[in-house]
């Protein structure tokens, strides 16, 4: 009896040292800490006191109309802090992205990327306003300081590296990209530059606080409806509105149950009066999955869908790409130096990062061209496209920082 009891014992002892052998091996950057050179630590005390300059940068960043496709003084101002800071290879390319660079010890690219332009509804705003964002306290107030606040806080980053006066292991590229907002279209330039050479891509959407290391595809459609138009007298059918009635219904019966995969109609569009037949409508179709192969297959299916209402009505539909963000995962992801890195940093400055699979941003299009990257989400300010947007003046220093760190070590 005892000699079962003893071994029972020792049965409990050798579970509990596997039990502590995971937690090690799983969790290894849990018990550590960054470990900071004294140029560093001059840098990080040199953002540390930048919170008045950077409430500045942002008025005057911020303050300038840049919906998406008309970004160019944006991006010439971004561009001339650049030049300010000490990046080299400074550009405006024709999209228009502003981009600088820091030399590395090595070819191989580590990509920071900001967004540039802002919704059509905040140029609305600051046209409406006429005046230019105010600080007030720790805040930014105004509409274009939410999204600009990103691209200043990329800009101290840089500026902090170079002030450190130490070169990074690898080249650094910062870069302000155009039209995120409709098509990403700044990025798959950005992209293509830099991809055979880049170990990385930072997407800069905020302090840390969140880390996405995957992709969710993102398809948006017009579907559009045409067909004879008529008095109400005259009406009747063929009516393009049944055609649509029938497209959306059959569409919402689609049944996915993979994880995130979700359809939705927002917007639909059709006549002007009461007493006339419209002969044209149309409706938006919002699909989104992290499988790009079940975004394929609804596509398909939508197709199918909308040529058997056509068969049924006699009313012509077109399914009509909008905007597709590609979505993606990379194998094994959470092992990567950038992701663990991205992790160290952020516990570093004092909060554990959630993490997610299913980013959508910039980030976008490197994960579906197989190239590593995360986007850095968290606070930023609040009240995005409405006239009292603002901007938080701590999370933009914050987010600084992290940019900063990711940039200025070896790894």
């Amino acid at each position: 009896m005892k000699k079962k009891s003893t071994m029972k014992t020792t049965n409990k002892i050798q579970a509990f040292l596997m039990f502590l052998l995971f937690l090690i091996f799983s969790f290894p950057l849990l018990s550590q800490d960054l470990k900071l050179s004294t140029a560093q630590k001059a840098a990080m005390d040199f953002l540390e006191n930048q919170e008045k300059r950077s409430a500045e940068m942002l008025v005057e960043i911020g303050g300038i109309i840049s919906p998406s496709g008309m970004e160019m003084k944006r991006a010439e101002k971004v561009a001339d802090y650049m030049k300010a800071i000490g990046l080299s290879h400074v550009e405006v390319d024709q999209l228009p992205n502003a981009i600088g660079v820091i030399p590395g010890k090595t070819d191989n690219v580590l990509v920071f990327i900001s967004t540039l332009d802002d919704l059509e509804t905040v140029a609305l705003h600051q046209k409406a306003s006429g005046n230019a964002p105010v600080i007030e306290g720790d805040k930014v107030i105004g509409p274009g300081t939410n999204t600009s606040s990103i691209t200043v806080s990329m800009l101290l980053a840089a500026e902090a590296i170079v002030k450190s006066g130490q070169q990074p292991k690898h080249t650094l590229v910062f870069a302000a990209v155009a039209q995120e907002e409709t098509g990403l279209k700044g990025m798959h330039a950005i992209y293509e530059k830099y991809k055979d050479r880049s170990i990385g891509f930072v997407d800069i959407l905020g302090d840390g606080r969140n880390i996405s290391y995957g992709a969710m595809g993102i398809h948006w459609y017009k579907v559009r409806a045409f067909g004879p138009a008529g008095h109400t007298l005259r009406g009747g059918l063929p009516n393009v509105n049944q055609a649509m009635a029938k497209a959306i219904d059959r569409i919402f019966q689609m049944d996915y149950k993979e994880d995130r995969t979700v359809v939705n109609v927002s917007i639909i569009e059709s006549g002007k009066v009461f007493n006339h037949k419209p002969e044209e409508a149309w409706f938006s179709l919002d699909m989104r999955s992290l499988n790009n192969a079940t975004l394929a297959e609804m596509e398909s299916k939508v197709k199918e869908i909308l040529s058997d209402v056509m068969e049924e009505t006699k009313i012509e539909m077109k399914l009509e790409p909008y905007q597709i963000t590609p979505g993606g995962q990379i194998p094994n992801v959470l092992q990567t130096p950038l992701v663990l890195r991205a992790q160290e940093v952020s516990r570093f400055l004092g909060f554990e990062p959630n993490m997610s699979n299913a980013g959508s941003s910039n980030m976008n299009i490197a994960i579906a061209g197989g190239t590593s990257a995360i986007g850095l989400g968290g606070e930023r300010g609040g009240q995005r496209g409405f006239p009292d947007e603002w901007a938080s003046i701590p999370n933009m220093i914050t987010a600084a920082k992290h940019v900063f760190l990711l940039g200025s070590y070896d790894w």
